[in-house]
């Protein structure tokens, strides 16, 4: 009965201390990330936006999200790099939404010529 207090208390303590050695881990990797932020980066933020960085300050960052639209947001809601993605597979999927003339129509329906 007398080593059950502090067995519960030891029970207590390293599952924090864990989370706090994990969660210092995580903020170091995001401002190791912040710092190496350049113009040019493809980036995600947060909330799940995909840009480009044309501006930097110490604090905010200028995301092009479409060609001629520049929006301005906290530097710290950038989450992580983005890689473009490979020749072979566009943004898709790799799905062609191309509706040339070899594309047949769905069965049932009649075709007009």
């Amino acid at each position: 009965m007398e080593l059950l207090f502090p067995l519960l208390i030891l029970a207590l303590l390293v599952p924090t201390f864990l989370g706090i050695r994990r969660q210092k881990k995580e903020m170091q990797k995001t401002a190791e990330l912040q710092d190496a932020l350049r113009v040019g980066d493809r980036v995600m933020t947060t909330a799940g936006l995909h840009a480009t960085i044309v501006a930097l300050t110490d604090t905010t960052v200028d995301l092009e999200i479409a060609p001629g639209v520049v929006t301005t947001w906290a530097r710290v809601v950038v989450r992580e790099r983005v890689t473009e993605l490979g020749s072979a597979t566009d943004e898709t999927g790799g799905l062609s939404l191309d509706k040339g003339d070899d594309t047949e129509p769905p069965a049932g329906r009649p075709t007009e010529h």
